[in-house]
């Protein structure tokens, strides 16, 4: 009986301390400044919701573009490294000697990110996503500075996994003479014919095969991803990181399945890439013309590589922003056609048809959804009850927390924790501490052993943090 006295004796501990933890929690939650203390030092696992271009922060790029003396676009605040036609477009050096560069980088802040953002001059959607093209260049070329500093930060801040959508990759098959097949896809998703529009994608499957998609996908996981990730030591004994490939919504159905099938090849293929998304605004105009078909693409690839995991934006929509009937089968398309393994965003999920057994199926099946508290409040206007969180909780489907686009949205991970602690009194240290280790269980890191030892990671880490409140 005695070997058993130190696991009892272990657990019991542990028990305490976590019940510490949870009353020190509960004393705090309605002030913003402790619970910024408590969550800064909590360990939060992973932020799995996560794209590297929008999370680097504006001063990095910006210093970049400075140094590299790229062309600024003192109208649009866009820069570009090659000299563009029209008179607004300035080398950085030339507005150095006239005495401009401190005002033009106050402006430049403010088309990049939502710094100083007053919520009336511009919309807040258009900012955001209009912020990728114009600090685009700046993170071309730049990588190796970008990756290093979202590690630096998520090692300060206790995060221990990002999975970060890296880049689309790059690929030139011509395919100029495949463009009959974008309006034949879309007259046959007008009817919703789905066997026909996999025949038609099995068709275009074939030819890119046969155009080497292949190498494409090896190019870029070993000469691009693989060489970068090994250089700079990204793993190490405090943090991983892994790769999602994504593919454009806006692009035109040959295009975009092309990419797609890229994609789905490079995460095939390496450890290192943990899945395949789909980006760009899910409310632009080819983005809703095309989401049935899209799904539909999804679909396809998976049967072709059954392996790879897929997260889908679904559901970053909300009344007003599109016609009531469009926000009633975008997440559940993406669940029961594309069978996506993780929902991000699903903000209109009370608004989709069926939705308590469209939860119902999320939970029976571990689908969880990827919560965007600061990004859903910028660019949807949506907060506080109006947010689905509680309805997701309510019907037991795994919740994740992650920040989005941390670099545009001027925030952290901490501040996500912050939030949802203030604002939704019902969930308890406890939920939080469950969907910490959600992040780690659901991501899509291939090798188990990475993905257990991560979790190890997190009970010595929770150990160690609330063994701080035993004499609180």
């Amino acid at each position: 009986m005695k070997l058993f006295y130190p696991f009892f004796f272990s657990m019991i501990c542990q028990l305490g301390f976590a019940q510490s933890a949870e009353t020190y929690f509960e004393k705090i939650r309605n002030n913003e400044a402790e619970l910024t203390a408590f969550f800064a030092q909590m360990p939060k696992g992973g932020d799995l919701h996560h794209h590297y271009s929008g999370s680097i922060y504006a001063e990095p790029l910006l210093d970049h573009a400075i140094a590299k003396d790229f062309y600024l676009n003192t109208q649009t605040m866009a820069v570009s490294q090659e000299k563009q036609s029209g008179n607004e477009w300035i080398l950085f050096s030339d507005l150095q000697k006239n005495g401009e560069l401190d005002a033009y980088k106050q402006k430049v802040m403010h088309k990049w990110s939502a710094k100083d953002y007053n919520n009336v001059d511009y919309p807040s959607d258009k900012l955001f996503f209009e912020s990728f093209m114009k600090l685009e260049p700046a993170t071309q070329g730049n990588f190796e500075a970008g990756l290093l500093e979202l590690k630096n930060r998520a090692v300060k801040e206790n995060v221990s996994y990002i999975e970060t959508q890296l880049s689309i990759i790059p690929c030139d098959i011509k395919t100029d003479d495949l463009v009959k097949y974008n309006s034949y896809l879309r007259k046959l998703s007008t009817g919703k014919n789905e066997k026909a529009v996999m025949q038609s994608l099995d068709s275009l499957y074939a030819i890119f095969i046969k155009k080497d998609a292949k190498k494409y996908a090896t190019d870029f996981n070993t000469k691009f991803v693989g060489k970068m990730h090994k250089d700079l030591k990204i793993d190490d004994g405090q943090f991983t990181m892994r790769y999602q490939n994504f593919v454009l919504r806006f692009m035109e159905p040959v295009d975009l399945f092309k990419n797609l099938i890229v994609a789905f090849i490079s995460a095939d293929s390496s450890p290192l890439m943990a899945g395949v998304n789909i980006v760009s605004p899910e409310d632009g105009e080819t983005s809703m013309k095309d989401y049935w078909l899209h799904m539909v693409m999804f679909k396809y690839c998976h049967s072709r590589f059954p392996k790879v995991k897929y997260a889908m934006h679904a559901g970053e929509l909300t009344l007003g922003l599109v016609r009531p009937e469009e926000l009633s089968w975008h997440i559940n398309s993406a669940v029961y056609i594309a069978g996506a393994n993780r929902i991000g965003h699903g903000v209109d999920i009370a608004y989709e048809d069926k939705s308590y057994d469209l939860m119902r199926y999320m939970a029976k099946n571990n689908i969880p959804i990827e919560i965007n508290l600061t990004s859903n409040e910028f660019i949807l206007k949506v907060k506080e009850n109006r947010h689905p969180i509680l309805l997701y909780k309510e019907f037991g489907v795994p919740i994740v927390i992650s920040t989005d686009d941390a670099g545009i949205l001027r925030t952290n991970m901490t501040e996500q924790y912050v939030l949802l602690a203030k604002r939704y009194k019902t969930i308890t240290y406890s939920d939080i501490k469950q969907f910490v280790y959600n992040s780690i269980s659901y991501s899509f890191i291939q090798d188990p052993a990475v993905k257990k030892q991560l979790t190890l990671d997190l009970d010595n880490r929770f150990k160690a943090f609330e063994a701080n409140f035993l004499m609180k």
